[in-house]
């Protein structure tokens, strides 16, 4: 994701840039989007951004994976239909409404025909980690040699819904959240 080499960067150049590339994704496109549009937007020069990511891919995905990291997060309430309900709903507004969750579908749509960017996606799991977390609040006791299945039955049927462009108003994440205990046996 970040080159080790050259000399630490300021946490103010890397936020501006993290934002420079949200904001161009979304003004612009991805395929319209460059790291000379990007260092432009930050107020930094290339050299700085090529310094510590040698892709716009990689930019975006580590503004992606941190905004993730804070849109997936809900609150333990000590209620599993709660906790579901409340993650499948942080979910839906992630993947339909954040500029991380577009950048995450952008980046999903590009490593179909670039394995550079498909290696970038497999380095971190987005979503499958968000919902282990949740899970092994709501199930303490489950497999971890599991663990994953749970994770992707969890996200999955929101993941479908939304990126194939169904009515989001339809989708009840309550509904899914009973469905997805009544399938754990709870």
């Amino acid at each position: 994701m970040t080159s080790s080499g050259g000399r630490p960067r300021s946490e103010e150049a890397r936020l501006a840039v993290l934002h420079a590339v949200d904001d161009l994704l979304v003004e612009v496109g991805y395929a319209a989007m460059t790291m000379k549009s990007v260092a432009e937007r930050a107020g930094v020069s290339r050299a700085t951004v090529y310094r510590w990511w040698s892709t716009k891919a990689e930019i975006l995905f580590e503004a992606s994976v941190l905004d993730s990291e804070k849109e997936l997060a809900v609150a333990a309430t000590g209620d599993p239909l709660a906790d579901l309900t409340a993650y499948l709903e942080a979910l839906a507004e992630f993947l339909r409404c954040s500029p991380a969750g577009i950048a995450y579908r952008v980046l999903l749509t590009e490593a179909a025909a670039d394995s550079a960017v498909a290696e970038l996606l497999g380095s971190k799991d987005v979503l499958g980690d968000s919902a282990r977390t949740v899970l092994d609040r709501v199930l303490p006791d489950l497999d971890p040699s599991t663990a994953d299945r749970a994770a992707a039955a969890l996200v999955g049927p929101t993941f479908f819904w939304v990126t194939s462009g169904r009515d989001p108003a339809r989708l009840d994440a309550r509904e899914l959240a009973e469905a997805f205990l009544r399938s754990a046996g709870r």
